[in-house]
């Protein structure tokens, strides 16, 4: 179970990085090229993605000052996706929920997968060794 240990994702941590910066750009081409709805939600937790991927690729990412700021970004797009997942749970206990025609769309599953991956990109910065120990 190597590709779960924190170590292993450490090491992976520039390849993490370039994915989450790649899925950043390919969901705002999709925005801007009219493939998707605006979604001021979904606009968020994207750019918070791409940057914590950015942040992964910083040679210094294990400074405190990066981890604060990466911790204030990443919490603002918690919130975010938190409230936007929200409103599925929201609809489900009303009964009024159903998916997106296009499920790879679905503001429910991206809002969770959005979560999902910013809080494992935070832990995964709050996890790297200070290189000056």
């Amino acid at each position: 179970m190597k590709h779960i240990d924190i170590n292993y994702l450490i090491g992976k941590r520039v390849w993490i990085g370039l994915f989450a910066i790649a899925l950043c750009i390919i969901a705002w081409a999709l925005e801007i090229s009219g493939n998707v709805y605006i979604c001021p939600y979904c606009r968020v937790q994207r750019t918070v993605i791409g940057i914590l991927g950015g942040v992964l690729l910083l040679p210094f990412a294990y400074h405190w000052i990066v981890k604060y700021i990466s911790l204030v970004i990443g919490i603002f797009g918690i919130v975010v996706a938190c409230n936007q997942h929200f409103m599925g749970w929201k609809k489900i206990s009303s009964g009024k929920f159903q998916f997106n025609d296009n499920i790879f769309i679905d503001p429910f599953l991206l809002s969770g997968f959005a979560l999902t991956a910013i809080v494992g990109m935070i832990c995964l910065i709050l996890q790297l060794p200070n290189k000056n120990k």
